[in-house]
């Protein structure tokens, strides 16, 4: 380019090479001219200079992305784009798997497109001779790390929440690409929004907030309506295949219960039927009203968060006892919630009550009972041995 004398100056040549994932200074391309830096690069011929000029700007038109430089962000957008229109298509009767699939492609490219911005080779690699060699494909190819394999990367930048969520979808697409599934759609619709909303933080917060994808994914329309009738039958349906089932609850019986109510492992909301007092208010279709707002108390609706029941320690010991565990005391109890920093506010297995009484939640005593099936001789007297 400099030496084609189409371009005047410096700032003429610098928009051609500059865009939002890379902004270079004025300084570099003044020390190509000067002869400061890269002399030892050969200047590109006209005819490569001609076909760099034909397909310029070579960007999305969007998000003014690169469609060479930032292919894989681009087709991490696209990829989850896909998955979601692709579920909120009528007629099509495996949506989730389908979403499931094209969701962890979408996951893929995206942290691919985050370890090649921060320098981690994402390539399969195994030792030989004491050297690095790149796996290949049989046709070729480098291997990069699928899915599983990014999220055990110690600098890998998902949450913990987001993290159970993509490895249980991880778990449930080896059922999909082995078995049949039949219709999963309503069970894991909670873990499906919550694998869309993880993404489109992580995206924004890795890469820009720019890159978010609500204006491509309005809220989606639906004809659907639910009568009492209706509800009833949906609560007592239950025709997921058996291995899918034993698979769900494999998984989450290995997560502590504030796993299970992480929002970013499944995502859940209510959805109430309302009628506007004005015509600009009907407007917003859906509205979440936080529990105890004032709105929430004004219209008197039914989603106010029940109060949880509280247990005393005394309360807890006893129940343990009654179950057989005679050896679990006080002191036991105490050792216990010490040992797993169990009064942290941040775990949500209990809170100070009035008179400054500490009580435990429901998930306490769960995490109580799992102690002692898991150390029966710990807690619970052997039965005597009868004499021969």
């Amino acid at each position: 380019m400099f030496g084609d004398g189409r371009w005047a100056n410096d700032q003429d040549i610098l928009a051609y090479f500059t865009r939002p994932t890379r902004s270079i200074n004025h300084r570099a391309i003044a020390e190509i001219r000067t002869g400061t830096k890269h002399t030892v690069v050969k200047a590109a011929a006209s005819d490569e200079l001609d076909s760099f000029i034909a397909s310029w700007p070579d960007v999305d038109a969007e998000t003014g992305l690169s469609l060479r430089g930032d292919e894989l962000l681009i087709k991490a957008r696209e990829a989850m784009i896909a998955a979601v229109h692709t579920f909120n298509s009528a007629g099509l009767t495996f949506r989730a798997e389908l979403f499931i699939i094209t969701a962890i492609i979408a996951w893929t490219y995206l942290l691919h497109a985050w370890f090649k911005r921060e320098g981690i080779d994402y390539r399969h690699a195994k030792n030989q001779n004491g050297e690095r060699v790149v796996i290949q494909t049989p046709n070729g190819a480098e291997k990069y790390w699928e899915l599983s394999q990014c999220l055990k990367h110690v600098k890998c930048p998902v949450e913990a929440g987001a993290r159970d969520n993509l490895t249980f979808l991880l778990e449930l697409r080896h059922e999909i690409e082995h078995r049949s599934t039949s219709r999963i759609d309503d069970t894991v619709s909670a873990k499906l929004q919550a694998c869309c909303i993880n993404f489109n933080d992580a995206i924004k917060g890795l890469f820009g907030a720019q890159y978010a994808l609500e204006r491509r994914l309005p809220i989606a329309l639906q004809f659907l309506t639910f009568s009492p009738d209706q509800r009833a039958l949906l609560k007592k349906a239950s025709n997921l295949p058996r291995h899918v089932e034993t698979m769900m609850d494999a998984f989450e019986r290995q997560l502590t219960p504030e796993q299970q109510a992480d929002p970013r492992f499944a995502f859940r909301v209510f959805m109430v039927h309302k009628t506007a007092n004005r015509a600009p208010g009907a407007d917003l279709a859906v509205e979440l009203v936080p529990p105890g707002s004032d709105i929430a108390e004004k219209i008197n609706i039914a989603l106010k968060e029940v109060e949880k029941r509280k247990y005393l320690p005394t309360e807890i010991v006893k129940m343990m006892k009654d179950e057989g565990w005679d050896r679990f005391t006080m002191d036991s109890h105490t050792r216990l919630w010490k040992r797993l920093n169990a009064r942290n506010p941040k775990k949500g297995y209990g809170a100070m009550a009035v008179g400054k009484i500490w009580c435990w939640y429901e998930t306490w005593l769960t995490v109580v009972r799992q102690e002692c099936q898991q150390h029966p001789d710990r807690y619970r007297t052997a039965p005597a041995v009868a004499a021969q």
